[in-house]
């Protein structure tokens, strides 16, 4: 591998590399106007189920449920100006989240099973951002056949776009509970989960209870009201920005061109590219609490943290 030390290369450059800018280039980027993070406590939301039908069976039979996963699969957003406010936008944010689930039932011969499942929460937030001003319409060209007339498309409008970054939530909670005193219809509405979002939930077989597990109160568990649901507590982190196109002079030393070969890994040298990895001791021998990055720290944030809470609990 080979170096040029005349060129400046992608990285930390010092003062002297400032001397060898070339150019001032104009380039079309996404400038950010406004962003906010956001720490949100997704508190007792209902699981919709891909089989509603099936999956009541499962509720009203299982003693307890456990959390095991919660990933984002997808975000709707949609900007609107917000009347009377110039350059300001509210941003309408739909996270669709999925939760993998394990519902524990009664066995009759004592014990219980798990049975495995996943479900869909909905969580919907609105936040205010500046998003400036501009009215333009972006017309890019693009390729057509030979002898057909020239053509271009609308590539977007110059509106602020909404950008979300969400960070693993994490699960926090899951329980039972019964709905028997609510006075609402406690329908699925998974029909209003689009079904994209729906295809990413696994097709699990339906289960089958002996007569002993089907329990005493079968004509209210089989009822069309649902007596019980899913609720779950969720942790979420993200990431809210409004951006636009713009062109911006920026200083240019030159083209990036690549500074190093490329590692190749191929079915005639596996063994070569396995004695590169270095040992996992780590794997092997979990570090201790000091010894891990933070940990220490993170205990001390979470003591100070129940203190004060349990501090405000009182005062209250």
């Amino acid at each position: 591998m080979s170096y040029n030390h005349d060129k400046v290369v992608a990285g930390l450059i010092s003062e002297k590399d400032l001397s060898k800018i070339r150019e001032a280039v104009c380039i079309q980027v996404e400038k950010i106007y406004d962003s906010c993070k956001e720490k949100d406590c997704i508190e007792n939301a209902k699981v919709l189920f891909k089989n509603p039908e099936s999956m009541q069976r499962i509720i009203n039979r299982a003693i307890n449920v456990k959390c095991k996963r919660s990933v984002v699969l997808d975000v709707f957003t949609d900007v609107e100006e917000v009347p009377f406010k110039r350059g300001f936008f509210t941003v309408d944010v739909k996270f669709f989240i999925k939760v993998s689930l394990d519902f524990f039932v009664p066995k009759m011969t004592g014990g219980t099973r798990a049975i495995p499942r996943q479900g869909i929460v909905v969580f919907s937030k609105k936040v205010v951002l500046f998003g400036s001003e501009g009215n333009v319409k972006i017309f890019k060209s693009h390729y057509v056949e030979p002898y057909s007339p020239a053509a271009s498309s609308l590539q977007q409008d110059n509106q602020p776009i909404a950008k979300v970054e969400v960070a693993e939530p994490i699960c926090l909670n899951a329980k039972i509970e019964d709905v028997l005193d609510k006075l609402f219809d406690d329908c699925s509405c998974i029909d209003q989960v689009p079904g994209r979002i729906l295809e990413a939930i696994e097709d699990e077989e339906d289960v089958e209870f002996d007569s002993d597990e089907r329990g005493t109160d079968e004509a209210r568990h089989e009822g069309h009201i649902p007596s019980r649901r899913v609720v779950v507590t969720i942790g979420l982190f993200s990431i809210i920005k409004l951006a636009r196109l713009v062109q911006l002079l920026i200083p240019a030393f030159d083209f990036c061109v690549p500074n190093k070969e490329c590692i190749a890994s191929t079915d005639e040298n596996p063994c070569e590219l396995f004695e590169t990895i270095e040992f996992p001791v780590d794997e092997f021998f979990p570090p201790q609490k000091f010894d891990f990055p933070g940990a220490l720290e993170e205990e001390e944030e979470m003591v100070q943290g129940m203190e004060e809470h349990h501090k405000h609990g009182r005062q209250e």
